[in-house]
């Protein structure tokens, strides 16, 4: 099935010539001229969405085969809109509801369907490809559909991808009604194949915690040039009072995103009107709101959403639950949405996060030194995505990492004054200052400390980081009360019981 009509001439003709290699290298002999003929097996239209007699858009039905093999296009589940269009979006979306989450990648599509033919009889087996996404997230989705109507029998999880100068890495995934009793992972057979394509402990259970809401938020989404460079946001704090008689810093803050942890901070603003504040209201605050006018209006007007065109002076997400939580406190943690290193930094509580940053609204050391453990950096990756295009970085979720996550005790109700509450900070503690020391020696200038990052620095891992971190380890085990000798997958099975644990009990609690 395929809609472009060059490919799918193409893909006739291939079919054609390995049929003819076929016949040659088996001794069958050679077809009656014309040798090559129309297919009617290669369909030209849309493989996933299809319309009736009215117009109305229906899921296409698919021949019946022995095997489904594809390579679906990978496009983004938040880049569908521009790619494709809001009317075959919507369109998309009303067909699948509740089977393939709006979030997910265009790809799962293709899964999901796929999956159908098979639990319907009329395909035994499918081999798809995909990114490797497809484990994560909302497209993970599709993968827990597979495993509860039949299973997957084969997988590659993480395999190089290079063509036409993209390199990316990709998921291969070979599935059936669960007949297949013989599982291979990676080229090594395995007892199971998870949903997220480990055979380790099935982390996919984990459940969200209750007792974790509320504490993780991704940071604003700005959709327009809101951000100014030190110079530009100068020029707009030492300018005189507005009409309402206000400064223009109530509208300018320091902004920050992946790059400020992760290499040096670049010291940049952005313009910051909050979450409801009226375009009357906005324009008092001359500058900043003349410099929107002519540097995001223009764009914002062109946006599908209505929302983001009507209030164009206002971030297109601007995290309202996020600013609430933070007010609060003098400081806050923030981490990259996806980094090489997991790594857990510091941020004024005046700093506004980007949305390439997740952000936790704890400003104590003892929880800092939890994220920053080992513990939650096992967890953080079985539950993440690897993404070649940051050096085999990986992802991580307000949602699926942070709020499946059982702390040593839950969010709130740690025992203030525990001698293992107090390790951990005290630990946590010594390692920023020794990291902060690290990068801001005294006396250097900032040319001498650009290479001075956190990335760097984890690169080369010297003895006193791999020290500090050791310490606050054996802080954080002894707080769960488990040896730090673990391993990777022991420390995983006592985490998953251990939120299955408090999962019961919230649920029980509810209950009653």
């Amino acid at each position: 099935l395929e809609t472009n009509v060059y490919a799918h001439e193409l893909a006739s003709g291939v079919v054609w010539i390995g049929y003819l290699q076929w016949l040659k290298d088996n001794s069958i002999g050679m077809p009656k001229e014309p040798i090559l003929r129309h297919l009617t097996n290669i369909q030209h239209r849309d493989a996933i969405l299809d319309s009736d007699a009215k117009g109305n858009p229906v899921e296409p039905e698919w021949p019946e085969a022995g095997f489904i093999v594809g390579n679906p296009p990978f496009l983004g589940g938040k880049r569908l809109r521009n790619e494709l269009g809001d009317k075959y979006v919507d369109a998309l979306f009303r067909v699948y509801e509740g089977r393939v989450p709006a979030e997910a990648d265009l790809v799962a599509y293709w899964f999901e369907k796929a999956r159908e033919e098979v639990e319907a009889g009329r395909a035994r087996r499918v081999g798809l490809l995909a990114t490797q996404g497809i484990r994560g997230g909302a497209n993970r989705v599709v993968l827990e559909r597979i495993k509860e109507s039949g299973d997957i029998f084969w997988a590659q999880s993480d395999r190089d991808w290079i063509l036409d100068g993209a390199n990316v890495d990709v998921s291969m995934l070979g599935f059936d009604e669960g007949g297949e009793t013989t599982k291979v992972l990676d080229d090594v057979q395995v007892v199971s194949i998870n949903s997220n394509l480990t055979s380790q402990t099935d982390t996919t259970t984990a459940k969200i915690l209750p007792e974790n809401a509320g504490l993780c938020f991704m940071g604003t989404t700005r959709i327009g040039a809101f951000d100014l460079t030190a110079d530009a946001a100068r020029e707009m704090l030492n300018a005189p009072l507005n009409p309402n008689g206000r400064p223009n810093s109530d509208v300018i803050r320091p902004w920050a995103n992946a790059m400020d942890i992760t290499r040096r901070p670049r010291r940049m603003f952005i313009i910051d009107f909050g979450t409801s504040m009226s375009e009357k209201d906005a324009a008092l605050y001359e500058q900043p709101f003349e410099y929107l006018r002519k540097n995001v209006y223009p764009e914002r007007q062109k946006n599908n959403r209505e929302g983001y065109r009507l209030k164009w002076w206002i971030h297109g997400e601007s995290r309202p639950a996020m600013r609430k939580a933070l007010s609060i406190l003098k400081r806050y943690i923030a981490t990259p949405l996806v980094s090489k290193y997991r790594i857990f930094a510091w941020q004024s509580v005046e700093t506004l996060p980007e949305n390439l940053l997740n952000v936790f609204a704890r400003d104590d050391d003892y929880f800092l030194g939890v994220l920053h453990s080992r513990i939650h950096e096992v967890w953080a990756r079985s539950q993440g995505t690897q993404l070649r295009e940051v050096e085999s970085g990986f992802r991580y979720t307000p949602t699926s990492t942070f709020e499946t996550f059982p702390f040593p005790w839950p969010p709130g109700q740690e025992p203030k004054d525990d001698p293992q509450v107090k390790a951990i900070a005290d630990a946590a503690r010594e390692l920023v200052e020794k990291r902060d020391a690290w990068l801001n020696p005294p006396g250097t200038t900032e040319q001498e400390r650009r290479d001075r990052t956190l990335t760097n620095l984890y690169n080369k891992r010297p003895s006193w980081l791999a020290e500090a971190h050791r310490k606050l380890d054996e802080a954080v085990f002894a707080a769960y009360g488990w040896p730090p000798t673990l391993t990777d997958s022991e420390i995983l099975e006592r985490l998953l019981a251990l939120n299955h644990e408090r999962t019961a009990k919230s649920q029980k609690t509810v209950a009653g």
